[in-house]
């Protein structure tokens, strides 16, 4: 889903402006090592946001620790600020979760969080900005 005023990128724009740890998550699909992201510990009020795009994703009020190594949401803020996909890569069957606005890869999804929904929305750090405050 793209917004009408973000004009599209090339991909030499995204990794210029991202950098290259950044890039290979985001728009390659790569996973950062478990335990080492930035915003694992984080705990600090707030909203988290696409590192792409700037896109409001998920509210610290829906983060949990799952210890699973990468920083777990209950759900996103508002599902449409997110797109799910079948992912099939590395020989398993998940669903991907992407940013619905720059289509950048986020982390994924899996049903087995707490809560009524009972998801995981496991997503990279370096997917991720963190905006301090309500």
């Amino acid at each position: 889903m793209k917004h009408e005023s973000e004009p599209a990128k090339s991909e030499a724009q995204w990794l210029a402006e991202l950098g290259a740890e950044r890039y290979a998550i985001l728009r390659q699909a790569g996973t950062e090592r478990p335990f080492t992201g930035a915003l694992l510990d984080v705990r600090d009020d707030g909203m988290y946001c696409c590192g792409a795009c700037g896109a409001e994703l998920f509210t610290s009020d829906s983060k949990f620790d799952s210890h699973c190594g990468w920083p777990s949401f209950t759900h996103p803020e508002q599902q449409q600020h997110v797109r799910l996909l079948e992912d099939f890569s590395h020989g398993m069957h998940r669903t991907e979760v992407r940013c619905a606005r720059c289509d950048s890869h986020l982390g994924h999804v899996f049903e087995d969080g707490p809560g009524p929904l009972g998801t995981r929305y496991c997503i990279n750090s370096l997917s991720l900005s963190f905006r301090k405050g309500g």
